[in-house]
Parts: structure tokens; C-alpha cells; sequence
């Protein structure tokens, strides 16, 4: 790090440097600091890699530097998000009426599934959080899973409900939520009048695993609760029909998040947030000033915070018009075969041992039993170079984490990074 910051550390420049210059120079100063996270053989995190049509028109976002913050500001962006959104919806099998906001990532898109919830359960009880804050509102209750990511609890903290608010609801031995503790929880919160708020999850973020959300919504909405759904990277399995059986139900929820630079494979900077109740999602986020234009039209800036921001919404129509409704099941589909094969290779190996149920795109993988020799193996790997991958502490051991999301991943890419796994244990006996 300090290396990288001394080769950028130069005196300002008094009269600058020629265009070329400036990015000759930006170029050879990063190269070896940057992360090949889109090579096919990248699996520390959720991390996509980049569909080639995505790229192009990342590419044309910047050249053409529109704002989709307002239709005013760029007729063309605000057609190509509300394409989207209808696409999207149909593909994920989200009501066709749901909002949507096109944000940097799913810790926004969260933010804002969970800003529109405050919204509507607070209005039921006659308050109105906007314009009087929290000061004195009912208290709002929030169930989420104990096995939730932590973009959950951030969401909370920045909404002023806090993570004192949340209580967690026991999981299964895979992560997933169970619904009978759900329903005691539901039951203990009888009687408080207190506005209620329901979080789940599809796609754990260690063992991939799905909360049965259907089973969530029914008992939740019968207990007057909002139901948002963390889906950032397992909601796009209800693009796929092999794996659709994993999120049963999950149209049937209030707001959903999820990111198009995990499993869409697009750029970074590209969190999408759907809402069943575009009302409650546009009076959470909107703003007015005298000076801004409204043309009855869309207007980003009534679905995420941003006042500000890029084009997003054009690479996400590049990667699905590219791809199609079956090129995007492929892909994702590719990607779970990839953990599959990962899963079954590695179980073969002696005194490996895979920890989850590989439902999706995640492998849990644990050496010897011990947590120093599963350490060592990932630093061993890290240092070779021919794959990269991190650890987890999953149910209090250490794991190796293989997340599986580039739609570059092939066959070969897998047996090679199996093999320097298989190397890196050897050397850590």
C-alpha cells in the first residue's frame, strides 16, 4: 500500500501534464496493485466479472456522462430504466407494478428496501417519518436472520431505527431461516402494537443457502409486517429454472435488493432495489426544489437517494439484451455446475472436507479440521497465483470460501485452481 501511494505521491502538478502523459503514467502506477477479479479463476468473493457488451456500453455511459438522476436531464437513461425495470421484474418474478431504484450496490438497495418499509409501517400508525423524524415515533420491531449479511445491520444504523431494533431469528445448520422460530417470534410480538418489519435472505453469503421467503411472507403479512428480501446475489436464481424450487414464493414479498455487478455480470456501481409499493418507495426517497424540472415522466431521483449519478441502468440493458432471458439462466446456472464440480473435486481430496450444502454458487471447505491448517492453505493459494480465494468462519470453524459468480468460470478454470488448492494442502501438512 504504501509503495502504490508513493508512486502517486508526486508534487501537484503547477500546470498539469499532457492527456497522454496523465494516463500513461495512471496505468503503469496500478498495474500491480490491481486485482484480477474477472479472469474466470477469481473466487474470494461474490465477485463478478465483466460481459463484454456490458463493458462496451459502461464505456458509452461515461463518453456520453448523462445524469439519470432526472428525465430532464436525460430522456434516453430514464427510457432505458424503466425497460428495465419491466425486464427485470418478469425475469425475477417480481410484481409487474413494482418500483425500482438503479443504485451503486446491494447496501443501498437495502437501504432503501428498508426506507420504504419505515415509510409504510410507520404511516399505518399515523406518523409521518419524513417530515417528523424518529423523535417519539412508535417503536419499530425488525426479525431478521442470524445468519443475515451485515449490509442489514449498516442499513438500519443509517436509518436512525438501529441494530437494538433488530432481533435475530435462529437458522438451520445451512443458514437458512426457520420458520417455526419465526413464528414465535411473530407470536411474542403480538399485543406490543408495534410496527413490524421482516427481513430475509436468498443466497447466504457463506453456504449460498435461501430463506423459504414465500413461507416468510404468508406469516409475516398475516402478523401486519413488511417482508424485504436481501437477494444481492441469490435472487437471480429465480432466473433460472433448474433453481427457481430455491426461492419459491419470493414475489410475494414488499422490496427486494439485489446487485447486477454480481451475478449479471456488469460493471461496479450497479445495485438495483424493487418495491410492491411504488408509493411508499417514492416518498421515501423523492425531493423537490423550485429550480428542478418535472415532466410527469421518470425521474431517478425518486427511487434512490442520489441526486447525482451515473447512467447505471445502460449497461444493465446491454448485459440483458445481450444475453436474453435463457443467456442470463446459463449463466447463472453455469456458475452453480462450477461450485458443483468444485464441491466434488475437492471432497476427494484427503482431509478436505466441504461444509455446506452447495445449492448455488458457494463452497465452504475445511482442511484437516483444524482452523491454522485451513489458514494456511488459502495463504498458500493466495501466494501462488493461479486462482485466489479467502476464508470465512462458518458455525465457529474457519473455511475455505470459493464464491462463484464470472461468467468466464469454465470447466478448465475449476480443475486448475483445483489443483493448486490440492497443492497448497499438501505443502500446509
Amino acid at each position: 500500500m504504501e509503495q502504490l501511494v508513493e508512486r502517486f505521491d508526486d508534487v501537484l502538478p503547477e500546470s498539469g501534464v499532457p492527456d497522454e502523459r496523465a494516463v500513461d503514467e495512471l496505468s503503469a502506477n496500478v498495474d500491480d496493485g490491481l486485482v484480477v477479479t474477472n479472469g474466470g479463476r477469481y473466487f474470494g468473493f461474490v465477485e463478478g466479472g465483466v460481459l463484454p457488451a456490458a463493458l462496451a456500453a459502461d464505456w458509452l455511459t461515461s463518453t456520453w456522462d448523462q445524469n439519470a438522476a432526472f428525465h430532464a436531464l436525460s430522456p434516453a437513461a430514464a427510457a432505458v430504466e424503466e425497460v428495465c425495470r419491466r425486464w427485470l421484474v418478469d425475469l425475477l418474478g417480481l410484481p409487474a407494478s413494482a418500483s425500482v431504484g438503479f443504485t451503486s450496490g446491494a447496501q443501498m438497495a437495502n437501504l432503501i428496501g428498508l426506507a420504504a418499509a419505515r415509510h409504510h409501517l410507520l404511516a399505518q400508525c399515523g406518523w409521518d417519518v419524513e417530515r417528523r423524524g424518529l423523535s417519539g415515533a412508535p417503536t419499530l420491531t425488525v426479525l431478521a436472520s442470524q445468519s443475515r449479511h451485515a449490509t442489514i445491520d449498516r442499513a438500519l444504523r443509517l436509518l436512525g431505527l438501529g441494530t437494538s431494533a433488530l432481533s435475530a431469528v435462529p437458522t438451520d445448520d445451512q443458514g437458512r431461516m426457520r420458520p417455526r422460530e419465526l413464528a414465535q417470534a411473530l407470536d411474542a410480538h403480538r399485543g406490543l402494537d408495534r410496527p413490524l418489519l421482516v427481513c430475509a435472505q436468498v443466497g447466504n453469503v457463506n453456504s449460498g443457502a435461501c430463506d423459504p421467503v414465500g413461507e416468510i411472507s404468508r406469516m409475516a403479512h398475516a402478523a401486519g409486517a413488511w417482508v424485504h428480501v436481501d437477494g444481492a446475489f441469490g435472487l437471480w436464481a429465480a432466473a433460472a429454472p433448474s433453481l427457481q424450487h430455491l426461492v419459491p414464493g419470493v414475489g410475494a414479498a414488499d422490496s427486494w435488493a439485489v446487485d447486477a455487478h454480481k451475478w449479471l455480470n456488469v460493471p461496479y456501481d450497479s445495485g438495483i432495489a424493487f418495491c410492491a409499493h411504488p408509493d411508499a418507495h417514492r416518498a421515501a426517497m423523492t425531493l423537490s426544489a423550485d429550480y428542478l424540472t418535472t415532466t410527469g415522466h421518470r425521474d431517478g431521483a425518486d427511487w434512490t437517494p442520489e441526486s447525482s449519478r451515473r447512467a447505471r441502468a445502460f449497461a444493465t440493458w446491454a448485459a440483458l439484451r445481450s444475453l436474453g432471458r435463457t443467456g442470463i439462466a446459463e449463466m447463472v446456472e453455469r456458475s452453480c455446475r462450477s461450485a458443483r464440480r468444485f464441491a466434488t473435486n475437492l471432497s476427494r481430496l484427503p482431509g478436505v472436507e466441504v461444509l455446506n450444502d452447495v445449492v448455488l454458487n458457494q463452497v465452504l471447505v475445511r482442511v484437516e479440521d483444524s482452523d491454522d491448517t485451513t489458514g494456511q492453505v488459502a495463504t498458500l493459494v493466495q501466494a501462488d497465483g493461479m486462482t485466489w480465494l479467502g476464508t470465512t468462519v462458518w458455525r465457529g470453524r474457519t473455511a475455505l470460501r470459493i464464491s462463484v459468480s464470472d461468467h468466464a468460470t469454465r470447466e478448465a478454470d475449476v480443475d486448475t485452481a483445483t489443483a493448486a488448492i490440492a497443492q497448497a494442502v499438501q505443502a500446509a501438512r
